[in-house]
């Protein structure tokens, strides 16, 4: 039932819970402050929209979604399609996109298709993941150096070559800024859990660039002064010509948050034994994108290590992800004209331990190292991610992947020819001293008989020695079948019935024997002769053959 986590969550709810839940929504907001701010940037937007996002969208998200524990907000997995959108279309067409995003995802879990994307195979989403770690890497090389360029270009072999061109003007004040945040990040988890690394990172990184003046650039100094409020909700400038360009980066948008919401939830359900609502958690995230689309943000979802953060740190209920929020917006209000203070060198560095994090090295080698086909989705998943973009590589990744799926199942499948039609037998049991009718051909069909595999029972039925008077298939084996296995049995009747051949089917499974129903091939192949096991179908073989033999 689409009921938030929320509504249920506040049933038994207790003062001590809330509690608990306001401590990790506090420490989480904290966690998320810098992270909201840096994605922003990395996507090519505003700082600011970053904490729009994070506060709508992850309000809404706790409140309506369908997980318990889940916060939402800005991911480093939409940098790159949100960088992309924005150069090709602009701000407004990035609004657009998340809009239709939103309306998409909303759809997907009105239509209860939460737990279709369950079935995205494991090796194209750590492809994509790894990936988008590799981008959100190369897109801060030049702020983590420091470089002096005017624009950083969308493409990533490109974006490496004007690195080099322009590596003499690294700023080595730059440099040391990211290396300090690096290690800060890095070693103070070692230290402390209580405090967040990123927020240590960027209060001393702060405070040594305007305690000695040191020549880096700032957030102010790029973008100017961030505003002290949310904006009043628009309507997107909406037209026929934006929406059309929008609905693939939109589809892309929606797929990936989608993916990245559920993986969270299903992560956080692990940490704490709960079980959420796969539709619901669309839902509220759909409605997330689209209220972040009224006030200007960029795209929300799930995000798995502030979820973790929220767990650890006592969060149980949607309480503690809307005080996370409420938390954001406090921080908007009071301090958001010191943002400005920030060095993008030691965002940057935020952003390159996110990335190394967000890689997963050790899974990729594992994967790339087994089996064949795994491997091949997910290089290509990781290639496509990294040379044209993420939308390509999700769409040529479920196609290979899909693809290569039909394969393995059509190389279990078989058939076999269990007797030749002169009472030869190949290794069958036939009840007590039952004889095996000559004039009996046998095949035996093995795994689900689809479009990959129909060929193969096509080109082995054949008159293996003369034409036989019945010829019995056995299905006991086939749990599946299609259009095409149903097609390639029809065919086989038509050439039984034009050279008199009585063909029996024999040990139809409930789905297989349901499809032959819905085709009419019970009626054409007549219910006497489609009978449940193998010894009935040869007793009836021995019937048919013995009346044909007496006329």
């Amino acid at each position: 039932m689409f009921i938030p986590a929320s509504f249920r969550a506040l049933k038994n709810y207790s003062w001590a819970q809330f509690g608990r839940d306001s401590l990790a929504g506090v420490i989480v907001g904290i966690v998320a402050l810098p992270l909201a701010i840096a994605f922003a940037i990395a996507s090519g937007v505003s700082p600011e929209k970053g904490l729009y996002t994070a506060i709508v969208g992850g309000f809404i998200i706790s409140a309506f979604g369908g997980s318990n524990v889940q916060i939402g907000g800005p991911t480093g997995a939409f940098i790159i399609v949100v960088y992309g959108i924005v150069q090709a279309q602009g701000i407004n067409g990035l609004v657009i996109a998340t809009f239709m995003a939103g309306i998409f995802l909303v759809l997907l879990g009105v239509a209860r298709l939460g737990n279709v994307i369950k079935y995205i195979p494991h090796p194209l989403v750590i492809g994509f993941t790894t990936g988008i770690a590799v981008i959100i890497f190369s897109s801060q090389v030049k702020d983590f150096l420091g470089l002096q360029m005017e624009q950083v270009p969308v493409d990533f072999v490109e974006k490496w070559i004007v690195y080099f061109r322009h590596i003499r003007s690294m700023n080595v004040y730059a440099l040391a800024v990211s290396f300090l945040t690096v290690l800060i990040v890095v070693f103070t988890p070692r230290i402390t859990r209580r405090i967040p690394g990123p927020l240590v990172a960027i209060l001393l990184a702060t405070l040594a660039v305007q305690y000695f003046h040191l020549p880096v650039e700032t957030i102010g100094s790029r973008y100017g002064s961030i505003p002290s409020s949310l904006p009043v909700p628009a309507w997107p400038a909406l037209s026929w010509g934006t929406v059309k360009s929008a609905i693939q980066p939109a589809i892309a948008i929606a797929l990936l948050g989608g993916i990245e919401s559920l993986l969270s939830a299903v992560v956080a359900d692990g940490m704490t034994g709960g079980k959420h609502n796969s539709n619901m958690e669309l839902v509220a995230q759909g409605g997330a994108n689209i209220a972040s689309a009224f006030v200007g943000g960029i795209p929300a979802t799930g995000a798995i290590a502030r979820t973790a953060v929220n767990v650890k740190s006592g969060g149980r209920t949607p309480i503690a992800g809307m005080i996370h929020a409420i938390t954001l917006l406090a921080a908007l209000l009071v301090i958001g004209k010191w943002t400005t203070l920030i060095p993008m060198s030691c965002l940057a560095g935020i952003l390159v331990v996110v990335a190394y994090n967000m890689a997963e090295t050790g899974t990729f080698r594992d994967i790339a190292r087994g089996a064949g086909s795994d491997a091949a989705v997910l290089l290509v998943t990781f290639f496509l991610t990294v040379i044209f973009d993420i939308t390509v590589a999700i769409e040529a990744g479920m196609v290979l992947a899909a693809f290569l799926f039909v394969r393995r199942m059509a190389r279990i499948s078989n058939v076999n020819a269990l007797a030749d039609g002169n009472g030869e037998g190949k290794g069958l049991l036939l009840a007590g001293d039952m004889p095996l009718p000559a004039g009996v051909e046998i095949f035996e069909l093995n795994g689900p008989l689809f479009f990959g595999a129909a060929y193969k029972f096509r080109d082995a039925v054949t008159w293996t020695a003369g034409r036989p008077a019945v010829l019995i298939i056995k299905m006991g084996n086939v749990p599946v079948i299609d259009a095409t296995g149903l097609q390639v049995i029809s065919d086989l009747l038509r050439d039984c019935s034009r050279h008199h051949v009585r063909l029996i089917i024999c040990g139809l499974q409930p789905p297989v024997y349901d499809a032959f129903r819905a085709n009419r091939l019970l009626f054409r192949i007549g219910k006497r002769y489609v009978v449940p096991a193998f010894g009935p179908a040869v007793e009836l073989a021995g019937r048919i053959i013995k009346e044909d033999n007496s006329r």
